[in-house]
């Protein structure tokens, strides 16, 4: 597995049951280093590889385009390509960015894509060079992860909350929260059924329900911690940001169930479950 102390590459260490891990950090596989991580591919002793690991700074990306590619397009290309040629299946997690956020529905793996920013740029582009590597994969498309690990929305939330009393928070953008758990459980079962001869290669989205906005979840935080935090709506026109985001994030999770048997978990036992870890 590239990835060590990231939010799904943690999770997939404490998961992982009777699989027998390696987790290759940055200190052994830099990303950075596309060629290296294929040599890392190629010397492994591995059943199925599994990247856990991108550039995540979505804000950071817009002025490290070049250095965001090379993380997030041309290590993955490298590592299919290395899995590939070994006939090892590789499973690698995108994310919901490389949609426009158009509409209301909840996107399909076959609808056009349109990315806002070049976080969302690089991510496409490490998904297309995974399929062209021509081996067995899986490319998970997710949205909004959390987990009591790492930096991300719940435990920013807990930490400003208190200290503020009150918050304004974006009420415009709509998905999937997805506790890391629910990933790395995800990308266990497929990494093992496409190692079994199971399942097809392709793209496939997996995200948390029910859809909810950024206010909304916020909300929910609080209420699972048992805080008293007011939390008013704004646009998103009313916080600016170096990348633009997607409005609509909601992503249709049917295939996955249809051919992995897995399902899109709800987001609020994942949130009850991260907080009371982070009490504890």
């Amino acid at each position: 597995m590239f990835g060590e102390t990231g939010q799904v590459a943690r999770e997939v260490l404490r998961r992982a049951g009777a699989h027998e891990i390696v987790a290759l950090g940055r200190g052994l596989a830099d990303l950075a280093d596309p060629e290296g991580c294929a040599r890392a591919v190629e010397a492994a002793e591995a059943d199925a590889v599994l990247n856990a690991a991108a550039w995540t700074d979505v804000d950071g990306a817009e002025g490290a385009e070049d250095a965001a590619r090379r993380v997030n397009a041309e290590a993955p290309g490298a590592m299919a390509r290395a899995a590939a040629a070994r006939g090892l299946p590789f499973v690698h997690i995108s994310t919901d960015y490389v949609f426009d956020g158009a509409g209301e529905a909840a996107r399909r793996e076959d609808e056009p894509v349109a990315p806002l920013s070049a976080y969302g740029r690089t991510k496409l582009e490490g998904e297309r060079a995974v399929a062209a590597a021509g081996g067995a994969h899986a490319i998970l498309r997710t949205s909004w992860v959390f987990s009591a690990h790492g930096k991300n929305f719940v435990k920013t939330m807990l930490r400003v909350g208190p200290e503020r009393g009150a918050l304004k928070v974006v009420d415009d953008q709509i998905g999937g929260p997805t506790p890391a758990a629910a990933i790395a459980d995800a990308c266990l079962a497929v990494a093992a059924a496409l190692a079994e001869g199971r399942g097809a290669s392709g793209v496939y989205h997996f995200a948390g329900a029910p859809a909810v906005s950024w206010r909304g979840f916020a909300e929910a935080i609080f209420a699972e911690a048992g805080l008293s935090v007011s939390v008013a709506p704004i646009a998103t026109a009313d916080w600016p940001t170096p990348a633009r985001r997607p409005l609509n994030s909601r992503l249709d999770c049917g295939k996955i169930e249809a051919t992995f048997g897995v399902q899109a978990p709800d987001w609020r036992a994942g949130l009850a479950d991260v907080v009371k870890e982070l009490k504890a």
